[in-house]
């Protein structure tokens, strides 16, 4: 525990003053088995990615396929629409990459990718502290560190630039700056405010002592664009290739409706050309059913492809509205693009509410459709854990029964995939949605060979 508190990471909420998250005192323990999928995965969803980049860009230029690019730019300004065609960035992807993914009876299943994520810089931090307990952990001690470094390229001066809406995040992305300037790789985490805009490019520190910004690294959300002071400047710096800016200002990439697109029946065909049937297989077991809730008006002859209620083919999603609870195993959550699509904001889990809420859930998703667009999933029980968390108040180690989820972070440097390390969140059986919260324990993932049931069971997004 001194050993956490020293990182300056463990801190308490204001308000309450409970802490952010319980500490474990023993990492999360995976099966070599569990490692081997986590590690298969990466380069799975680095072709996802790149193939939904080079769909988004097909369907701008062919009109058939114009739908697709229309839903991943519903409810956008047509500034960051255009931000995102800008030809100097149209290779790019994401420099990190995390799914959320649940350990379920059968497998491990995503519920989102995030590319803009939070907790790289604590699963470091975590890195360091449980490193130096000996604990054969994945990644190693530094294992984030070193892959951010490779990420961002040898020789490369970085500016993590953190909005004040990701405030939450900001000691995180101090530590892990200045474990990149100790391992080699000069780096500050700054507030937007704090980078200055030349002809040359961008600095940060004082004019006398200023340094050059190489990579600047986004650390703020595209939807938030007005609230981020000097933000186009930093998008002329990327356009005008005076920085490197990752992730790229592509808001179609940070959609959770690019998994209702990869199950429509219109698209199957293309993305198993696309990606080959191993990764399309992969893929397809590791994305949960998923559709856009668009009101539109379903031809006669037409249904919502591959949704049932009570075995019944549904035309209208407003029939959702009366679906009974045993049917509600479904999550209602928005796509992207708004303060309500990170942190589990706006995430409404159907069994787990009253009929009229659920209705009026279901209402309010189909009236945001012109500016904010949901997605209905199917939900998914991750599996019970065992874990142990130090109990303040009573000074001891105790006991917890949870649900987990595993964030593997994967650094991307040209064609290659590193993962860097996997923090997991356990939350307690009575929670419906896993994330941080004062009652979750969180802990680095470490890599243990002794026999017992691995987390995904051999059925991991390759097997």
């Amino acid at each position: 525990m001194s050993a956490v508190r020293r990182e300056g990471l463990y801190e308490r909420r204001e308000g309450d003053g409970l802490p952010r998250w319980r500490v474990s005192p023993e990492p999360y323990w995976l099966a070599p088995a569990d490692v081997e999928v986590l590690e298969r995965l990466g380069p799975i969803l680095l072709a996802f990615y790149r193939s939904l980049n080079r769909l988004y860009y097909l369907s701008v230029k062919t009109p058939k396929l114009a739908w697709v690019h229309r839903y991943l730019d519903q409810g956008k300004p047509e500034s960051v629409i255009e931000y995102g065609r800008m030809r100097r960035v149209r290779e790019q992807v994401p420099g990190i990459l995390r799914p959320d993914l649940f350990v379920t009876e059968t497998g491990l299943i995503a519920s989102e990718l995030d590319s803009v994520p939070g907790g790289f810089g604590l699963t470091a931090a975590f890195q360091a502290v449980y490193g130096e307990l000996g604990h054969p952990l994945v990644g190693g001690p530094d294992g984030v560190v070193r892959a951010f470094a490779d990420m961002v390229g040898p020789g490369s001066r970085v500016a993590i630039v953190v909005s004040d809406e990701s405030t939450d995040y900001r000691a995180e992305m101090a530590w892990i700056a200045r474990a990149l300037t100790a391992h080699g790789t000069p780096a500050d985490a700054v507030a937007p405010g704090e980078v200055t805009f030349t002809e040359e490019g961008l600095t940060v520190g004082p004019a006398a002592s200023s340094r050059r910004v190489d990579v600047l690294y986004r650390f703020f959300e595209l939807f938030d664009l007005k609230n981020v002071p000097k933000s186009d400047l930093f998008l002329y710096a990327a356009k005008k290739g005076a920085v490197r800016m990752t992730p790229p200002a592509k808001a179609f990439l940070e959609e959770k409706s690019a998994m209702a697109l990869w199950h429509h029946p219109a698209l199957e065909v293309w993305w198993r050309d696309d990606l080959g049937a191993e990764v399309a297989d992969a893929l397809s077991r590791l994305f949960p059913k998923t559709w856009i809730l668009d009101p539109s008006e379903v031809p006669p002859h037409a249904v919502i492809p591959g949704f049932t209620l009570g075995g019944r083919p549904v035309r209208d999603w407003r029939d959702l509205a009366a679906a009974s609870q045993r049917e509600r195993r479904l999550v209602i959550k928005p796509s992207g693009f708004s303060e309500r699509a990170w942190g589990s904001r706006g995430v409404v889990v159907g069994h787990d509410r009253s009929s009229e809420a659920w209705s009026a859930a279901v209402d309010e998703a189909l009236r945001a459709f012109p500016t904010t667009p949901h997605v209905l999933q199917e939900f998914h029980t991750a599996r019970r854990d065992d874990v142990a968390y130090y109990d303040e108040g009573s000074d001891a180690i105790r006991p917890m029964s949870g649900r987990t989820r595993l964030s593997p972070y994967y650094f991307v440097s040209g064609d290659d995939v590193v993962l860097g390390g996997v923090l997991a969140t356990v939350c307690a059986l009575d929670k419906k949605l896993i994330h941080g919260m004062a009652d979750a324990v969180l802990a680095p993932c470490a890599v243990r060979a002794a026999p017992g049931r691995a987390a995904t069971d051999g059925q991991g997004a390759n097997a």
